[in-house]
């Protein structure tokens, strides 16, 4: 039997899911294998680790409470990551889980930093906006601090983020 790691590795191009999708459907068949998959999200190979927290997102955006026992881990040894597709996927991940008060605070500022410059890859950019709208319309967030990291986003080099940025500051008025 391969392990998920072995399956992460293989298949597609190395920037596509690849058999993403197996491990997928096993974990949903055998949740005593989530920790398998998320031990994934920290090999050695970044391929293996944006499919294995893709994987991971899509487990918790269906079964939230599936993320209660990995927060821990999540807001220490995730949050740190540098790694684009962990960063945006952790921003989704917050906005769909139950948080304690600790940990919804914790969030909201790693979310905040991550887009208080426009040094961040175009996608983590979105989600993390998108992420702290959700904050918002749940009252954790405020108008004025939304308003002065979207309109640090209105100048990022991409112009889908400007747009984005440009259309949740309208939204907020």
């Amino acid at each position: 039997m391969e392990s998920f790691e072995e399956v992460l590795t293989a298949g597609g191009h190395s920037n596509s899911l690849g058999r993403a999708d197996e491990v997928l459907r096993i974990v949903l068949d055998d949740r005593t294998r989530l920790n398998e998959l998320f031990d994934c999200i920290f090999a050695d190979d970044a391929w293996v680790r944006m499919r294995a927290i893709d994987t991971f997102e899509k487990i918790i955006r269906d079964n939230p409470e599936l993320a209660k026992p990995y927060l821990n881990r999540i807001f220490t040894e995730l949050t740190p990551s540098t790694q684009p597709s962990i960063q945006w996927h952790l921003a989704q991940i917050f906005s769909q889980v139950e948080l304690t008060d600790t940990q919804r605070d914790t969030a909201t500022n790693w979310l905040k930093n991550t887009i208080a410059t426009t040094d961040v890859d175009w996608i983590v950019s979105v989600n993390t906006m998108k992420a702290l709208l959700q904050f918002h319309k749940n009252g954790q967030v405020t108008t004025s601090e939304l308003t002065r990291l979207f309109k640090i986003q209105e100048s990022h080099s991409s112009k889908s983020v400007r747009k984005k940025a440009a259309s949740f500051v309208a939204s907020l008025q």
